[in-house]
This record gives structure tokens, sequence and C-alpha cells, in this order.
């Protein structure tokens, strides 16, 4: 703020001499204009150049990435970040930001973060710090896919009618830890390297395939499956290509006795591993019995005459 200052002058002399000065002033301001050009305004200073646009006040931006840890190609999708901060009191670790997108960046206050990158099953985590000027930072995953399908011989099993489970090998026992279950045929499954026991189930009842699958990282892992089943019909006629008779029980067991599937209906689907079986079919109180044989990729009907 500019301060005002008043000036008083003795005399006449002195009025007369500050008169006729200002009297020149004013008729010298013309050829002044015309002969001096106006100073261009004063501009601010350019702000200091940020790598990070968009930072608010008091906050830095920390900026993230992710690579897989063998061959060190960035990972462009399937990513889940969170960051998190450290308690005082010794409770979990609270989380005070997120994304999905591939490179995020988080507009943060200066501090000491817990970064975790989840990619599917598998997931890196790294502590940081970040300071004033901001952070650009990238965590290593030791990630790879599976991708499962199943086939009979050279035919493959339509995918809706496949289901997966994925379970991590231990010491003397393939299925030692479940980590996957009901997966699709098709999926893409992100796992953690290594070695993984998958069983893969055809239908809903006994054709049931089994193997191991390495999964490497930064790699897609396709197996298939081959499975030896079919699908049969089961019919309670009155004669050879006859009439399925309407609301029979079906009981499908092995030549032990063992029951692998049950049924109800005119013609009931089951799909059933290759073997040798016996179909119990119950109609108003009246039982019927036949043994039959599946072969592999050799879909049918098992018809039970009714006599």
């Amino acid at each position: 703020m500019f301060q005002s200052e008043e000036f008083k002058f003795g005399g006449r002399r002195a009025a007369r001499s500050c008169a006729v000065a200002l009297l020149a002033a004013l008729v010298a301001l013309p050829a002044l204009a015309q002969t001096q050009a106006p100073a261009p305004p004063a501009t601010a200073p350019a702000p200091a150049a940020n790598s990070f646009l968009g930072t608010r006040a008091g906050q830095a931006a920390l900026a993230l990435s992710a690579q897989f840890s063998g061959d060190r190609k960035p990972i462009r999708s399937g990513l889940v970040w969170r960051v998190l901060v450290e308690t005082a009191d010794g409770t979990p670790p609270r989380i005070v930001a997120r994304s999905n997108d591939a490179e995020p960046v988080f507009q943060l206050e200066p501090g000491v973060y817990l970064l975790h990158a989840a990619y599917g099953f598998a997931s890196g985590t790294k502590r940081v710090t970040l300071g004033p000027q901001g952070l650009s930072d990238r965590i290593s995953i030791s990630a790879g896919a599976l991708s499962l399908a199943g086939s009979i011989g050279e035919t493959p099993i339509p995918p809706a009618q496949l289901t997966f489970s994925i379970f991590v090998p231990l010491q003397g026992n393939s299925e030692g830890r479940l980590v996957v279950n009901n997966a699709k045929a098709g999926e893409l499954i992100r796992l953690p390297e290594g070695t993984y026991h998958i069983v893969s189930t055809y239908g809903d009842s006994n054709a049931i395939q089994r193997s191991d699958v390495r999964v490497e990282s930064g790699k897609v892992t396709q197996a298939t499956l081959h499975h030896r089943a079919a699908m049969v019909t089961l019919k309670l006629v009155a004669g050879p290509g006859g009439e399925a008779f309407a609301g029979t029980a079906f009981s499908v067991l092995t030549p032990g006795g063992d029951v692998i599937r049950e049924a109800i209906g005119a013609f009931p689907q089951v799909i059933l591993a290759e073997g040798d079986y016996v179909l119990i079919a119950r109609q108003e109180g009246q039982v019927f019995s036949r043994e039959f044989k599946v072969e592999a990729g050799r879909d049918r009907d098992i018809e039970v005459i009714a006599r």
C-alpha cells in the first residue's frame, strides 16, 4: 500500500513557481506520449516445471507401473493397485488409495507408503518414500497366465460343459492346496509362476481328467486335457426304439454297486467316463435294469426295455 504525503509551500513566490512548472509539464505530456511507446506490463515469472501435472498444494504425485519379473516386460492389464499407510497403534495398514489402471498416478501427502499390486492370484509389494518432488516407481511381479480347454480325441468339448480346479501341489499330495475352483474353459487365469495340478470335470458325474502344468512368468500357458468319456441318453421304453416313458427315475451304478449318477425324466442326458455300468429304471413301482458300456467319444441312447 502506498502512503500519501502532503507538502506545504510558503509564500506567493513559491506558489507561482509551482504553477508555472505544472503548466509546462501538462504542455509537454502529449509530446512525450507521441515519442515514447508505453512499456509493456510486467509479467509474472513462469512457474517451475513439474513432471506431474495437476498436483495439488501440499501433495505429491506417485506414478506407478508393473513388470513381469522374468523378461521385464510391462504389465498392461489385469492389475489392481492399493496404496497403504502403516498405523501407529500396530493395527493392519490402512488403504488410502486404489486403482485398476495399468499405470496409475496418485496424489498423496509426502510420506512412507506400502504399495501392493495384484495380478490375479499373484502380487508384488514394495515400501517407498514419497518426497515433495514426487516419485515414479515400478513393481516386479513373478506371474503368468493359464488358459484351459478340454477335448475328446481331436474334438473340442464345449466350454459350458467343462469346469476346472487348480491346486498347488504339496509334498506327497498333488492336491495340496486349492487355488481356483470352478474355473471356466478359455478363461485367462493369472497365477504366480510355478507348477499346478489341474483337475478337469466334463459334465457333472465321473468324467474327470488330471494333469500337472507349469506356469512361466510373463507367458500365457495353454493346456488342453483329453477326456475319455461320452454322453448317453437314458430311456425306459416298451420296445426297442419306442417312445420313452415320462417321469422315470434312473440310477447309474458301477458293476460293484456304487451310485454314479441319478436323474429323473423321459430321456435325461448323462456324461460318463469310459467303462462298464448298470442302469436301473423305476416307473410306477416297477424296477427294470440293464448293463451297458461307455466308449470314449461315442454318444448314444441307452434303452431299458420295460418287461
